[in-house]
This record gives C-alpha cells, structure tokens and sequence, in this order.
C-alpha cells in the first residue's frame, strides 16, 4: 500500500482500502430498551409473587402445619409374661380413633384437627401432622397411620346427599416420622371407620362404601356415588347397609334393600361379598362373588377370611357361616339377648379383635371366642365389656375395674388383675404395643403398663 505524507511531513499508512464509515449501525431496540416494557414487566412480576402469596395462603400446602420427627426409633419389645398389675402410664384425647392405633413404633391418637404420633411408653409427642378442616377419623393401613378428614364444601349439585360436605380427603403418614406420603380425595361418610384389608383400605358407610389401594388411588366405590353418571352400574340402588368387614381381596356388607327382588322376602338382610378391585377405571362396577338373601332381619357381619363369612342373627340368636360362593356351610346357636341385635354396631363395624387360633367378639354384653378357620363358636365370657385383646399369650377381657386374663382356646380363665377405669363403664377398644396395654375408653386413650 502506498505511503502519503501530512502537511508535517510524517508518513502514514491507510488501513482502510474505500470509503471511510461513521459509528457502526445499532442494533434493533429490544422490548426491554423502552421505559415502558421495563414498566410492564415489573408489573408482571407483582401480578406472579401475589398469585403466589394467594396460593400460599389459600392451598392445602398453607392450611397443613407438620412436624416429623426422626425415623430413629426402635419398637418396644413385647413382654413374654405378664406383669403382676396393670397401672395406668398416660392418656390422650383421641375422639377420632374408634379403636386404639399403634403401628410401627407409635401409638397414633387423633382430636379435633391433628393426628398425633407418640412415644407408646410416655405418651410424648414425636410428629403431628393438622389441617384447617375437621378431622373424621384416623386408622391404620399398608403400615401407614392414615387419617380422613373433612371438606364442607364440594363442587356437587345442590340435591346430592353430600353437598353439605364428606370426609373427602385421605391422608396417609409415615408412622414413624410423620411424613405425608400420600393424600387423595375420595367420598366417605361423615361416620365413618377405616378398615384394613391387607392390600386394600376401605371406610364404612350406611349408604356407599370407598375402597383404596396401597398408594391411595380409589379402586371400589359401592352404593350411593355421588354424581353418579350412569346408576345402572351399581348392582341395587336405594339400599343401606347395617355392617361391613374385610379380608384379603374381600369386603362384605350386610344390605337392606326396598329393590323388587327383595320384595319377595319380606324384610330379609342380604350378605353381599364383593372385589375390593374393579376393572381398569371402572372403580364404581363392583365385582361381586355373591349376594344372598340371608332368611332374617338385623344381622350383623362378624368376621372373614379368604374362605368364608360369618353373620350373626336374632330370633333365635345364631351364627351362620357362608363359603366363599355363597353357600351356606353352618349354623350355631349362641347364647345372646335380642337386645344386642337392637341397633347397627357403631360406623358399621363389629367389635372383634383376633389371633392366630382364634376370633374374639363383643357382642354388647359378652365376648364369644370362634374358630379362625371355620368361625366355629368356643365359648362365651358373659358381663364384658369388649373383645379383648392378645398380651403375652393370653387374651385380657375388659370386665368392670378389671381384666379377665383367660385361655384364648378354650376361654377358662386363668386370673384377674384390677384396672382402675375411674369410674367409666363403657365399652372398652383394645391393642398392645411393646410392653404397653392400650384402652379406647370413649373419646379418651388411656395407655396401661
């Protein structure tokens, strides 16, 4: 490139071969390089941290308040014999639990709006888990403590039996540490029981029955669903139900139904067992294994097993004894008053605590020890006050200020220890955990050792 010379004389070299540009072209403005942009974002913002405040506290996040504790914790050994007296060691309001719950390492009580795991030997709290809404009762299923609670307001029409509200939401929690592990929506009856069927998890009602799998996705509605689509797929309409119980790949339900093929048998119950599974998303088909009329009124279903069912009658008082297609196999004459036939057990579920050999209960003024096998009565303990409960290889029957420590097999009794109840008469719920004898006394648990 040629040189040139300024009007100094000096020398310089042209690194530009044409013509000479001014300031580079700018880019295009982007939207944030306007006041106004910058002004609409900021908005955005405020409009996203304020929906978020609202969700925060109005969810369910917001309205829960939990406490887990660590998962720590040994389950205390069960004692090989009895101790010489049984004492009172602590006690909780728990008007939520009909019977005591202790799973794992906890004993688990539930009152008002909390579900509550404590140490079984002190009664100290380890976790608590509440909501802003009523809980309806707490159980135990799939070695969870679970607990429903419920929700007063629904999206259902006006005319649906339950607008005014369900226990509707169905938790279940870490017994140990407290953590939710899962929690789901569903439709059960304000009065409600859980009852555990192995792997399937199903509430009372006197009008529709839920059923739950182990991570708490409803497999079997029965009854009266709610916003029913197409009622035809429900085997009878119109009936309720006076009792309910369950086993493995079992639930059975006594019906009484105004339909037109009960009319015939004129106030006949009729015992129906069906899968708590239904066909891929059909949970509201049941499958059922079989539906008799059961030739009496007031029954009472009192146990099960994977081969048979057994029903209580008044007028004469008796135990029938189906198999698993229907067929009735047996019928025994049992020693109770007609009065304990009056009314439905409370939440639709018998009184009955079990063992290996044997079938223990209460029937309201005494227990009746049955087979496990065939429910075969064995005996009868007469002025109890509920079916007792397996303590180091014995069966402790709650009578009045006492324990009747008795055979489970054969029902003779072999001692009895005084228990100060303070004065309360009424029936008695019972379990163990460890060293620990636990009472259901109302709405009082009362832990004994």
């Amino acid at each position: 490139m040629p040189d040139t010379a300024d009007h100094d004389g000096h020398g310089t070299e042209d690194v530009l071969d044409g013509p000479v540009h001014d300031d580079p072209p700018r880019p295009p403005r982007t939207s944030f390089h306007r006041r106004r942009d910058f002004i609409a974002v900021a908005l955005i913002v405020v409009a996203v941290v304020a929906g978020w405040a609202l969700i925060g506290t109005t969810s369910d996040f917001a309205a829960t308040s939990s406490q887990t504790a660590s998962d720590n914790v040994e389950t205390p050994e069960a004692p090989s014999t009895l101790p010489p007296s049984f004492g009172e060691a602590w006690r909780a309001p728990s008007d939520a639990t009909p019977i005591p719950v202790a799973v794992g390492p906890t004993v688990v009580t539930g009152n008002g709006r909390e579900v509550i795991g404590r140490d079984p030997l002190t009664g100290k709290e380890r976790w608590r888990y509440a909501r802003d809404i009523p809980l309806c009762t707490v159980g135990e299923g799939f070695n969870d403590a679970v607990a429903l609670f419920r929700k007063p307001s629904n999206a259902l029409s006006s005319n649906d039996p339950y607008k005014q509200g369900n226990c509707s939401e169905v938790t279940s929690l870490d017994a140990t540490t407290g953590e939710r592990d899962h929690q789901r929506n569903g439709d059960a009856e304000k009065d409600t029981q859980l009852l555990s069927g192995g792997s399937h998890l199903t509430t009372t009602g006197k009008r529709l029955i839920n059923t739950w799998r182990n991570d708490l996705v409803q497999t079997m509605e029965y009854g009266a669903v709610p916003d029913i689509a197409n009622p035809d797929k429900q085997p009878r309409v119109g009936c309720t139900y006076g009792s309910i119980a369950v086993t493995q790949g079992r639930i059975g339900v006594i019906e009484r139904c105004p339909s037109a093929s009960d009319a015939t048998v004129t106030g006949d119950d009729r015992l129906t067992v069906y899968n708590p599974d239904g066909k891929e998303n059909e949970s509201d088909t049941p499958i059922v294994f079989f539906s008799n009329t059961v030739g009496g009124s007031r029954a009472q279903i009192i146990a099960m097993n994977e081969n048979y069912t057994a029903i209580a009658l008044p007028d004469p008082s008796r135990i029938q004894v189906y198999d698993s297609e229907g067929k009735r196999i047996g019928e025994y004459p049992i020693s109770v008053p007609e009065s304990d036939f009056a009314n439905d057990p409370a939440r639709g579920v018998v009184s009955v605590t079990k063992s290996n050999e044997a079938v223990f209960w209460f029937t309201g003024t005494r227990t009746i020890g049955l087979t496990s096998t065939d429910f075969r009565p064995l005996w009868t303990v007469e002025n109890t006050l509920g079916p007792g409960v397996i303590f180091a290889g014995y069966l402790l029957l709650p009578v009045k200020d006492a324990y009747l420590v008795t055979d489970p097999v054969t029902g003779a009794r072999v001692a009895q220890t005084a228990v100060n109840r303070d004065e309360y008469n009424g029936p008695v719920q019972m379990s163990t955990l460890g060293p620990m004898v636990l009472e259901q006394r109302g709405s009082t648990l009362v832990a004994l050792r």
